[in-house]
């Protein structure tokens, strides 16, 4: 059955804002026009999110009314899960020079706006699959960001947030966070170590960054060249093993595109097809135990950018016909 929003709400931080919007269907945060500027000949790829937000549209995925601009999180709020002092340096500009290198972004009062966004709409896709089921964030995923610093492209750690201002507010105590992405979420494994209310799974490449692996409550670290088949077997037996013990009342996916094929960091040889069905694995299964679960993007660092937009559109495309937005293709794939 599928978990009611709970009647005890706080007053405080950026989920009680969420309720505003109306309630139905997949809804999704976006933040791309908050400019993170970087300089020219930087390769991450920041047109990726409007890219993703725009193919939603064109492709018919979910309709404009669906679409919401990321709230800010609120420093309380991100103060539930980093130091005050890396709060207030990231506030201040005054990020330690190595600091800012382990980023990889440049301190810029745009770099501070679109990070509270990217953690914001993660707040507020918990709210909205509290409502609805499921909701995404068109960003986020920022699993490399600690406690007292940021690092790979993750300046705030958006779940992590998230999760703490659910446990926060509301009447819910088990959270499962199961991480896709290619990269191993060190900084929320660090975080939640000696947190038995959240579950943190990552399944990762074993030889990529980061070099020096935090300890998640499981890890499957795959072999470069791992393909479609050996990824799709393990996804499907560890994650029922994970949702079977720890019983999560909210599931945090994040639904890296960087396992691809294609990805320049990525080494793990899934194809577009296969991400769609692990996609379809996990969100049927939460969705069928009736699991409200927040979707984010997480990397993606593919040189054809059109590639990455198809691999998050597909996450978002699942999403919307389990939903019932979109018809199912056959019975099969709802």
């Amino acid at each position: 059955m599928r978990i009611q929003r709970p009647e005890r709400m706080s007053h405080r931080g950026i989920i009680s804002q969420a309720v505003v919007y109306a309630v139905g269907g997949v809804r999704a945060f976006y933040s791309d026009h908050f400019v993170l500027p970087l300089p020219e000949g930087h390769r991450f790829p920041m047109a990726k999110y409007s890219g993703l937000r725009q193919r939603i549209l064109d492709n018919g995925i979910l309709p404009r009314t669906a679409l919401h601009e990321a709230p800010a999180a609120s420093w309380d709020d991100l103060r539930l899960v980093h130091t005050p002092a890396y709060v207030d340096a990231v506030a201040t500009g005054t990020v330690a020079p190595d600091i800012q290198r382990r980023i990889g972004f440049p301190w810029t009062p745009g770099m501070v706006e679109r990070s509270r966004r990217s953690v914001g709409a993660t707040i507020a896709a918990t709210q909205a699959a509290l409502d609805d089921g499921l909701a995404a964030n068109l960003a986020g995923g920022t699993h490399h960001a600690f406690a007292d610093r940021g690092e790979g492209y993750c300046v705030f750690n958006d779940v992590a947030v998230a999760a703490r201002v659910l446990l926060r507010d509301s009447a819910l105590s088990r959270v499962a966070i199961v991480d896709c992405d290619v990269h191993q979420g060190n900084g929320t494994a660090a975080i939640f170590h000696h947190d038995p209310s959240v579950f943190t799974f990552s399944m990762h490449g074993a030889t990529n960054f980061p070099f020096r692996k935090e300890e998640s409550d499981l890890d499957i670290a795959l072999p470069d060249g791992t393909g479609d088949d050996a990824y799709l077997t393990l996804l499907e037996t560890h994650l029922a093993q994970v949702l079977d013990s720890h019983q999560p009342e909210c599931v945090y996916y994040l639904a890296g595109a960087d396992p691809y094929e294609g990805d320049r960091l990525g080494k793990l040889k899934l194809t577009i097809a296969g991400l769609r069905r692990r996609d379809d694995i996990v969100l049927q299964r939460c969705h069928a135990l009736g699991i409200p679960t927040v979707i984010t993007m997480s990397g993606g660092y593919a040189y054809d950018i059109d590639a990455i937009v198809t691999i998050h559109a597909a996450t978002i495309e699942v999403a919307a016909r389990l939903s019932g937005v979109l018809p199912c293709p056959s019975r099969s794939a709802c």
